[in-house]
């Protein structure tokens, strides 16, 4: 059973970013089906380093489409995505230290913070860029 489901509901009308989303959604449902399955540390501690750099990668991808554009709030978002950073780096310290809660937490935070980032947050970018073309 997936912790996300992507659906339109999600979609900020840049394919690009859409795409991105949905990977980020995949990533963070394989991290918890692992964890679901019991999966060892090892495995579980390789997925969450891939989600952190998948994470990474996504937030330059759309800082850069929104700076190149111009985008208004894009100090906030830079914070924004930085404080996301550091409570996953903080998480994945907790479950490399073996902490037992790390797992149900980091899944709890993931999904909080991504369906409202992207309801909340991303969404206001879409029609920002979609009126200078980007779609």
């Amino acid at each position: 059973m997936s912790l996300l489901q992507w659906n339109e509901s999600y979609t900020v009308q840049v394919t690009s970013l859409d795409q991105q989303h949905q990977t980020l959604f995949r990533t963070i449902n394989e991290l918890h089906d692992a964890m679901r399955a019991g999966h060892g540390k090892d495995l579980l501690g390789k997925m969450l380093q891939r989600l952190i750099d998948y994470t990474g990668s996504h937030f330059a991808a759309e800082e850069a489409i929104i700076e190149k554009n111009g985008y208004p709030e894009l100090a906030a978002r830079r914070t924004a995505h930085q404080a996301l950073v550091k409570q996953v780096l903080k998480f994945q310290k907790d479950f490399e230290a073996g902490a037992p809660v790390a797992a149900v937490d980091l899944m709890q935070f993931l999904q909080k913070w991504l369906n409202e980032h992207i309801q909340n947050t991303d969404k206001k970018y879409g029609p920002f860029l979609n009126e200078k073309g980007i779609r």
